[in-house]
């Protein structure tokens, strides 16, 4: 089954001394402001694109990676993963980089790599995003 999400953003002004409020529709989670200064420079409490990336990644491959590992007989206990969204003023998105810690029992290192790497390839975010250079750091607790 299908689905879809919603979210909008109400943006006011120019882009330099503007800002806007992103709604997520769906989850109905609280209100985010984001402006360019947030983007490019300091986040000063407001979220941005790239985080907003960076949070579908990061939760989408936690999940890939998790499914994986359950599929072949060693479910985590715990992952622990980041993913870096770098953003270049005028030249856009450069890359993604996902680190995951894991701890699994009954799987070695190479074998956990073996998975992160599938999850990073496969997951529904990071095909989205072929576009984008995405690296990966994994390792276990």
């Amino acid at each position: 089954m299908a689905t879809t999400r919603q979210a909008h953003t109400v943006w006011e002004g120019d882009l330099l001394k503007g800002s806007g409020v992103v709604t997520f529709d769906s989850s109905g989670i609280a209100d985010q402001p984001v402006s360019w200064a947030s983007r490019a420079e300091q986040a000063n409490g407001k979220t941005s694109p790239e985080e907003l990336i960076a949070a579908a990644h990061s939760s989408c491959f936690s999940m890939a990676l998790s499914n994986g590992l359950a599929k072949a007989g060693t479910p985590p206990t715990k992952l622990n993963t980041q993913a870096d969204v770098t953003l270049v003023p005028g030249t856009g998105i450069t890359g993604i980089h996902i680190t995951v810690q894991g701890e699994v029992e009954g799987i070695d290192e190479a074998d956990f790599v073996k998975a992160a790497e599938d999850a990073k390839a496969n997951c529904p975010v990071s095909q989205a995003l072929a576009g984008t250079s995405i690296t990966l750091t994994a390792s276990l607790a």
